[in-house]
């Protein structure tokens, strides 16, 4: 997944004008009336993955172009405590106004990174770790691309991209077959089809409809792994609803393909950044 400028350019200028107001930084402009070159360090204060470096340079750079910052690290890279992650160089004032607005991106957007690839490394490799919708409103691409830099997958984006027939779906439309249906009545072999199942009966429906992917949802590891060997091979298998990191291991070794989790993006510790002279 590849972050476009286009996903955080507006969320700059929302939260550079949610900060400084019509009056701007009433402390800085009255402590600095002149311009003062300074050098200032991005430093780790704890382990993890980065992700946000380019929001956090283009912060700087809205309010005062002049204003320099360099990373040493890419987005993906590990980060050890006492790092310096990236040297700024600019106008005290300008440093000291984008200062919040630039920890703030890049520490939400590096803590989503570190918690994904904690959950990515109790996998064997076969498994992938996906986010979900349940993102903050107008962050949902960056947040995305957080779960990417850490070693996870995208699910869909949106409403949009992918077909996910859920239980509140199909319990309105009277079943799997007629939604399924339904869908491809519409669309034919244009979308993807996700079916949303609850036990193994509705698997087998989800298996006669040719979905091409089952997510078994709040399912036990011992339900689940009877339903590995029902689909056999036969469609993708997604895991979903009430998955931890401990459940992870286990359920990698019965063959799902994915588990899902809301709380990447939902319940998220920021990263521990300082800016330091």
């Amino acid at each position: 997944m590849e972050l476009h400028k286009s996903d955080y350019d507006k969320l700059i200028d929302m939260a550079l004008a949610e900060d400084l107001g019509d009056a701007g930084d009433v402390t800085t402009d009255a402590i600095f009336t002149e311009p003062k070159q300074e050098h200032y360090r991005l430093v780790a204060k704890e382990d993890g993955i980065l992700c946000g470096a380019e929001i956090f340079a283009d912060v700087f750079a809205r309010l005062d172009s002049s204003c320099k910052v360099a990373f040493r690290f890419r987005d993906g890279d590990r980060l050890h405590k006492g790092d310096t992650v990236a040297d700024v160089d600019g106008d005290v004032r300008t440093i000291l106004k984008g200062e919040r607005t630039a920890l703030n991106f890049i520490s939400h957007l590096s803590g989503i990174a570190t918690k994904t690839a904690r959950f990515a490394a109790q996998s064997d490799g076969k498994l992938s770790i996906l986010d979900t919708r349940k993102t903050i409103p107008g962050l949902r691409m960056l947040q995305k691309y957080a779960v990417y830099c850490g070693n996870g997958r995208n699910h869909r984006i949106g409403l949009y991209d992918m077909v996910l027939i859920k239980d509140n779906h199909i319990d309105a439309a009277g079943g799997i077959r007629p939604a399924v249906e339904n869908v491809r009545k519409k669309w034919g072999d244009r979308y993807k089809i996700e079916v949303e199942t609850r036990n193994l009966e509705e698997v087998k429906q989800a298996l006669e409809m040719h979905a091409d992917r089952i997510m078994l949802d709040n399912m036990t590891d011992d339900t689940m792994e009877m339903a590995v060997k029902l689909i056999d091979g036969k469609a993708e298998i997604e895991a979903s609803g009430n998955m931890t990191i401990d459940r992870i291991a286990p359920l990698s070794k019965i063959g799902i393909d994915f588990i899902s989790f809301g709380e990447l993006t939902h319940t998220v510790k920021v990263f521990d950044f300082s800016l330091k002279k």
